[in-house]
């Protein structure tokens, strides 16, 4: 099979690219590079000893997606990653957000139907239940009004396929992740973030590390048990192996309706504070944070019920809180190597 990922030199792509290819998949990916590097390809070749088809596009002009359809005509799914994903900046920037992460979905999406692609595979985000009335928030929980212009659009996204698959030869599967952090185990791909992190585990290694005097821990006031956010933190490979399983499942046809979505997490919920602390006992460094006031668009707490998931995807995590922090502190320090 051959599988179209786009934003696949991103952090969660090339990560689900190298997980495809050593599961023996064909590999085509759509990136502009807008928020990676090209050399990632490299990477993903020295890790699988095989590079995978790269076309440098942008996904909002439709003419240029047609070209490439035209030269690859044998796609049998498309894994979407590619989208504007800072919640900060989609608050100071909402326009910027909703013509890039709805246009491009929806050209993808008319690009497929005009070429008989049917399995689509969507990357959405535990950000569409906003503050959940209960937990673990499991998949029947209502969709309450996005916190941020980021999850509108994943929210806006779903309902752009659900809405699809009801009136076209599409089939698709949103998978509503949790918050990936870690890296590959070779340290050769991981997540980049460039100025102030805007991720959690980032800000934390970089701190580790020296690049930053002190951590700031958004809102020490919230209803969580020591007054920090509390999320549900997941292994960048437990989540590129959940879109393999989403894949597989559109592809057999062993899916029980044209439009479906899963909670991708581990079902366990981490404080701020809880990470920092976790951090330090799997490192022995020791981090210098402050309790600072509350960043606006940060839900309060959420963490999975993934019992759908495991049991209709037939997957589940394998990493521990302890391996997913290990792993980025030694992604830090090869980052740190290789820009020298």
């Amino acid at each position: 099979m051959k599988v179209l990922v786009t934003g696949g030199t991103g952090y969660i792509g090339s990560h689900t690219v190298v997980e495809l290819q050593h599961a023996g998949y064909d590999v085509v990916i759509i990136d502009n590079l807008y928020n990676s590097t090209i050399d990632v390809l490299d990477r993903i070749e020295e890790i699988c000893n095989k590079r995978p088809a790269f076309y440098k596009i942008e996904l909002c002009n439709k003419t240029q997606l047609n070209d490439f359809f035209e030269q690859e005509k044998d796609i049998n799914a498309v894994i979407h990653f590619a989208a504007f994903l800072q919640v900060n900046e989609s608050v100071q920037e909402p326009l910027k957000y909703y013509e890039n992460n709805l246009l491009s979905q929806i050209n993808l999406l008319n690009c497929m139907i005009e070429n008989n692609i049917e399995n689509f595979v969507f990357s959405s985000s535990c950000t569409v239940y906003g503050n959940p009335d209960s937990l673990p928030v499991d998949e029947n929980a209502p969709i309450k009004k996005a916190e941020s212009p980021y999850g509108n659009t994943k929210q806006m996204g779903e309902e752009i396929l659900e809405h699809t698959c009801k009136s076209k030869n599409i089939s698709a599967i949103s998978l509503r992740y949790f918050n990936p952090i870690g890296a590959h185990p070779s340290a050769k791909i991981g997540e980049v973030q460039h100025g102030t992190p805007h991720h959690l585990v980032p800000y934390i290694t970089e701190t580790a590390f020296g690049k930053r005097t002190q951590l700031n821990v958004f809102g020490s006031d919230y209803n969580t048990p020591d007054g920090t956010c509390v999320r549900d933190y997941i292994h960048v490979i437990d989540v590129a192996n959940a879109h393999i399983a989403a894949v597989e499942r559109l592809s057999k046809q062993t899916k029980k309706n044209k439009y479906e979505f899963f909670n991708i997490g581990t079902g366990i919920g981490y404080s701020v504070l809880d990470m920092i602390h976790a951090f330090e006992k799997a490192t022995g460094i020791k981090i210098n944070y402050a309790l600072v006031d509350r960043r606006h668009g940060d839900v309060e707490a959420v963490y999975a019920n993934t019992t759908l998931a495991n049991n209709e995807l037939g997957w589940t995590t394998k990493y521990t809180i302890e391996d997913m922090l290990k792993s980025a502190w030694t992604w830090e320090q090869a980052l740190a190597k290789n820009s020298n």
